[in-house]
């Protein structure tokens, strides 16, 4: 996919997200991935029905790493200020253009009483120009920088990335050493390096979503109607949405209201992504109860 300081290209296939290329890269190779997914999706499902109490907030302690070739990939303090302000509003609700919301959605908007607090940033010269969806950035031998700590925090790696991408994440359930969340120079946080239309920090919010387990509001099933993020208030809808669709946008018979493009988890410009819902957050919560438990565990003595 062709990419250009942070716009797509005319003509560019947009999958901008090299989550599933990853999941489907460790089911194939990794058994035990596989087996850790089963009892993951099956805990989820529980959960979902047992309705347990709410947690409460939840603050994840995160290690930036940002990894460089050229001066303007080592993005500064205050970018990355930027981004974990960003995610902190995000997944509180407390972003301000959460406003524009189509009324019909505003009632399953949520709180998802998850905030993330910065308790280190790694700076790494690299020889590499640029990292794939290989998991290369998240080695020092392979030219990155190792994760720290990666059962209790948050590893969020920033660099090149090559191919189009915006950003990727590691589902619940892989290997702890390729564990964490990788975004692209121009894609991360709203300052320095961010570039429109991808200048808002909701790559790193999409990307952190799928580290809680949540997958694309579209279900992965390219373009038809059959797929499933497991989320019973996110609508059925025809594949990913791009740039910011106009309300309502119909697909799948889904009618009167249409795609929920203002979500976090569709591939919505930046400025039309605005919400989580309380599904969403339900199966964020499951995360934390059960495949990511040492992170409540980790903010219990933060």
């Amino acid at each position: 996919m062709a990419f250009d300081g942070g716009r797509l290209a005319p003509g560019a296939v947009r999958d901008w997200c090299g989550t599933m290329p990853v999941h489907r890269r460790l089911l194939d190779s990794d058994p035990g991935y596989a087996r850790a997914r089963e009892e993951i999706e099956t805990f989820t499902y529980d959960a979902a029905r047992e309705d347990p109490p709410p947690l409460g907030l939840v603050t994840i302690p995160t290690v930036v790493h940002v990894v460089w070739s050229r001066p303007e990939q080592n993005v500064g303090d205050e970018q990355v200020a930027s981004q974990i302000e960003i995610l902190n509003r995000d997944f509180r609700r407390r972003n301000d253009d959460v406003a524009i919301l189509p009324p019909v959605w505003a009632p399953v908007a949520a709180d998802a009483d998850i905030e993330f607090a910065l308790v280190d940033v790694t700076r790494t010269r690299t020889e590499v120009a640029a990292f794939d969806t290989d998991d290369g950035v998240k080695s020092a031998r392979a030219g990155g920088a190792d994760p720290v700590s990666p059962d209790t925090h948050l590893n969020l790696w920033v660099c090149q990335l090559g191919g189009g991408l915006l950003g990727y994440a590691q589902f619940p359930g892989g290997p702890l050493e390729t564990d964490g969340v990788v975004v692209t120079f121009t894609a991360f946080g709203s300052s320095g390096t961010a570039t429109a239309p991808f200048d808002l920090g909701r790559t790193s919010t999409h990307e952190v979503g799928h580290w809680l387990n949540l997958r694309h509001i579209w279900g992965d099933d390219g373009d038809g109607c059959g797929g499933d993020d497991f989320v019973a208030d996110t609508p059925n809808q025809g594949g990913p949405n791009y740039g910011k669709p106009t309300y309502p946008k119909v697909s799948c018979a889904n009618g009167p209201h249409g795609d929920m493009f203002v979500n976090y988890m569709d591939y919505s410009d930046d400025a039309a992504m605005v919400m989580f819902t309380r599904g969403q957050a339900l199966r964020m919560a499951a995360a934390l109860r059960g495949p990511r438990s040492a992170l409540l565990a980790a903010a219990a003595t933060s």
